[in-house]
């Protein structure tokens, strides 16, 4: 699978900025594909894997391309000479660009990986059954579960077919409160192991799109 990480090194965000990025992207390129911003005409959404993702990794805004997004990323973003966030515009006179071939696969051994950004696991009807639970050994052994399910839909959203279960171990989760859609959310730091290749800096878990759950190892 073709993998595209583009980076703008001279500008810095705050990863709270990273959902307004996608916004003045997905606007100033609405008419070349819906992989861009996940939305029919009709202003639907496209529910599926976002093959494009942005993000704000060190403070610099990153976007992960994979597959057609891959291509699409080369395609377009070389022509980007600024980028607006707010009402402050920020000129763009280097790109960092990153081309390769990713095999995502499972293997023998474990990878150990960490959340660059924080990992949104929870939608609003497994909060509710989170909440429920009454040990941190339950809500651990409840958030494995849903870090392996979401590393399934991640391998069937870019049409990667599992001959091995996936096996998760080590894993260490710690909660945070962050801010979505101007409301507080509970989202995860933390690290697992997998035995799984994992693409730098995908995203897993919900709002992959708008920079959350990105991976590294």
């Amino acid at each position: 699978m073709q993998y595209t990480c583009l980076q703008f090194p001279e500008v810095r965000l705050h990863p709270s900025q990273g959902h307004k990025m996608r916004g003045y992207f997905a606007q100033l390129f609405k008419q070349h594909s819906d992989l861009l911003h996940n939305h029919f005409e009709t202003g639907e959404s496209i529910y599926r894997y976002p093959m494009v993702q942005y993000k704000v990794i060190n403070n610099k805004p990153t976007l992960i391309g994979l597959g057609e997004g891959a291509v699409l990323l080369v395609g377009l973003f070389g022509e980007v000479r600024e980028l607006q966030i707010d009402d402050r515009i920020y000129p763009i006179q280097q790109k960092d660009l990153n081309l390769q071939m990713v095999h995502v696969r499972t293997v023998p051994n474990a990878i150990r990986y960490y959340f660059k950004t924080l990992w949104m696991a929870l939608n609003q009807k497994n909060y509710a059954a989170y909440q429920q639970l009454n040990t941190p050994e339950q809500q651990t052994e409840f958030l494995t579960t849903q870090l392996r399910n979401n590393l399934v839909s991640f391998c069937k959203g870019i049409g990667y077919t599992l001959t091995e279960q996936i096996v998760i171990s080590n894993v260490h989760f710690e909660p945070h409160i962050t801010h979505f859609k101007n409301q507080p959310m509970l989202a995860f730091a933390g690290s697992f192991s997998a035995n799984i290749v994992l693409p730098k800096w995908v995203g897993l878990g919900k709002s992959v799109a708008r920079g959350f759950g990105a991976v590294e190892k």
